[in-house]
């Protein structure tokens, strides 16, 4: 057991992110359990402890007699410098153990800027930062999360990355080590990954080879194991009712960046916007029962003491029994002091009444994402939604007491032009006039929030070429000088970043070494702007020989191997092709919920059916 000393929790901030001791953490004693996993988050404490996939592990782990999980995040860069120069190693909150002594070391893949952050960690845990050079003793170290539908640039690293939802899988992953364990490791580590490579969803890529042509594409990524499918597929759970739902979470000492209870309505959406990669990886779209949610909603409460319930999923607002279920909640908690808050809402399914409803406790903000600033531009990515829909929305919510909103919107999308850069202003401006209308007075508060596109694996858009830093660049300038008026804020993501994100969502296994040469010269915390250094970067992919712009600018064409085409999200890659040829066409695909299937092979290829209780009643 680690024991920090208090001089050091003296020295760094927030000395509450290593305490550990929090309400409704689970601390078993690892000689009691066949099974061990340190679950790692590659990012900061506030971070990790607000991300409901990682508490849903948790639970779910630690239900399981044979099995303990215990929680481990990123050290802050004060707080690593300590460890380093005291000794002390990686360690878990809950039993103060190295993570180097656990069985298995599970980190979760949300961004791809948090590579850097997953070799620091498993250095700190003193385990060899490369899967080949790991022995006997060393934990599995194992991946999951979006990230890894592209596990190529960290397939040096990560033993095994498990594909898709959890729930199912990782109690598969659980029994597995416990039997291996029970019967004496047979085969060491590799018989292991054998055993692994044979539980749906797994992937091992020790188990591939990826050969590459002359130009530098991808040739093929083929099995040279006995136990390695061809593709892997990824897991998905047919029925949200019939899984645990984390209702006793552990509680922090110190605020984090969702400090509130959330509960998943459902899983999936049928909109199908053709830049989003959870819309694919998620599908089809599976709902709770309002029933079970105001159970749900009421353990949490009992468990936690919070007095806020956000209603999360891809796009909440599409919940079929949302206005019932929000009456619901209020009514159940109103005197209890708990609000509900929705955090994002499409433009089109917003209205007064729900507006009202939510606001009845305490108010919130209101989070619109037109994602393009005309219509033509909202076709390509088959938002399917107009400027009358967002007029209504914000028309609805200034007419119930709220003055400001804020627009989400990308730039950089497939076919865009200056017009459609001009069209984001002219639709703030708008926003700022319809207040005016309905309060008959200025005062709106307007912020635009401005994020560069980038092209993800598995969606219509994933062949697209990112445009280039000084291109995102002029067109920021562009709308920067377009925003005069006051009520208007505008702010933007670093283009540098967004390259970087582009070239890990696109890329293969060379990358693996760039990652390598980054953290070694010091790159951690890349998602965070104090820390990204992106001089370390172009170094590191100078040291490599790679050149990056073969990532994230190229446009690739139909034919060409992908680093992810043996890992499949269950769409049809046909499927993908077809929209992308519909986006350049500015033609629609109807929701395949509420409108025809449009045969993108999901629910056919994995058995599992869309679950719309709204439409069943």
């Amino acid at each position: 057991m680690i024991t920090i000393p208090p001089a050091v929790l003296s020295r760094v901030a927030k000395p509450a992110r290593y305490t550990g001791h929090e309400h409704n953490s689970v601390v078993k004693d690892p000689a009691g359990v066949d099974a061990a996993f340190a679950l790692a988050f590659p990012d900061v404490y506030e971070v990790g402890m607000s991300h409901l996939g990682l508490k849903i592990l948790y639970h779910i782990i630690n239900r399981r007699p044979d099995a303990a999980a215990e929680r481990v995040y990123a050290p802050w860069p004060d707080m690593e410098a300590e460890m380093r120069a005291a000794g002390i190693p990686l360690h878990t909150l809950e039993s103060f153990r190295p993570v180097g002594e656990f069985d298995v070391v599970g980190f979760t893949l949300q961004y791809e800027l948090s590579y850097t952050n997953i070799l620091n960690m498993l250095d700190l845990a003193g385990i060899p930062l490369k899967s080949a050079d790991r022995g006997e003793g060393h934990p599995l170290i194992i991946a999951g999360g979006p990230c890894a539908f592209n596990a190529e640039p960290l397939a040096d690293f990560i033993d095994f990355f498990v594909l898709g939802e959890s729930e199912e899988a990782v109690d598969d992953v659980a029994a597995a080590v416990a039997d291996w364990k029970k019967a004496g490791k047979p085969g060491g580590r590799r018989g292991f990954l054998a055993r692994a490579a044979a539980i749906p969803g797994v992937y091992v890529p020790a188990f591939y080879d990826a050969a590459y042509n002359a130009d530098g594409t991808l040739a093929a990524v083929t099995a040279n194991h006995p136990a390695a499918p061809p593709v892997v597929t990824k897991r998905v759970v047919a029925d949200l009712e019939q899984v645990a739902y984390p209702t006793k979470p552990v509680l922090p000492f110190l605020e984090i960046i969702h400090d509130r209870i959330m509960l998943e309505l459902f899983r999936g959406c049928t909109r199908g916007c053709r830049f989003c990669q959870a819309g694919v990886l998620y599908r089809p779209v599976r709902e709770r029962k309002p029933e079970t949610l105001l159970r749900l909603a009421q353990e949490l409460v009992d468990n936690t003491g919070y007095s806020e319930i956000s209603l999360t999923s891809l796009s909440s607002a599409d919940y079929s029994c949302l206005k019932d279920i929000v009456g619901r909640l209020i009514d159940q908690f109103k005197d209890q002091g708990v609000s509900v808050s929705l955090p994002s809402l499409r433009i089109d399914s917003f209205s007064i009444e729900l507006a009202q409803e939510v606001q009845k406790v305490r108010k919130s903000g209101l989070t619109f994402a037109p994602e393009a600033g005309t219509q033509r531009l909202r076709d390509v990515i088959n938002k399917g939604v107009t400027e009358k829909d967002l007029e209504e929305a914000v028309g609805a919510a200034f007419r119930a007491g709220w003055s400001g909103v804020k627009l989400y919107f990308m730039i950089g999308l497939p076919t865009e032009t200056d017009d459609d850069i001009k069209g984001i202003a002219a639709l703030a401006r708008r926003v700022t006039d319809i207040y005016r209308e309905v309060k008959g007075k200025r005062g709106a508060k307007v912020s635009v929030s401005v994020s560069s596109f980038v092209p993800k694996p598995h969606t219509p858009f994933q062949w697209y070429g990112q445009n280039d830093m000084a291109e995102l660049e002029r067109k920021q300038q562009l709308l920067k000088t377009l925003f005069k008026d006051r009520s208007v804020s505008f702010s933007w993501h670093d283009a540098h970043v967004s390259f970087l994100e582009a070239v890990f969502a696109r890329g293969d296994r060379r990358l693996g070494e760039v990652l390598l040469a980054a953290w070694r010269q010091g790159a951690k915390f890349d998602g965070w702007s104090e820390y990204f250094k992106f001089a370390l970067w172009q170094e590191a992919f100078r040291e490599a020989g790679v050149d990056p712009h073969f990532y994230a600018g190229r446009e690739r064409t139909a034919d060409e191997v992908l680093p992810w085409d043996h890992l499949s999200a269950g769409v049809d890659k046909a499927f993908l092709e077809r929209e992308y040829r519909q986006a350049l066409d500015a033609a629609p695909t109807a929701d395949c919920r509420r409108g025809d299937c449009s045969v993108c092979g999901v629910c056919q290829g994995l058995g599992v059916d869309i679950i719309d209780w709204g439409a069943s009643s």
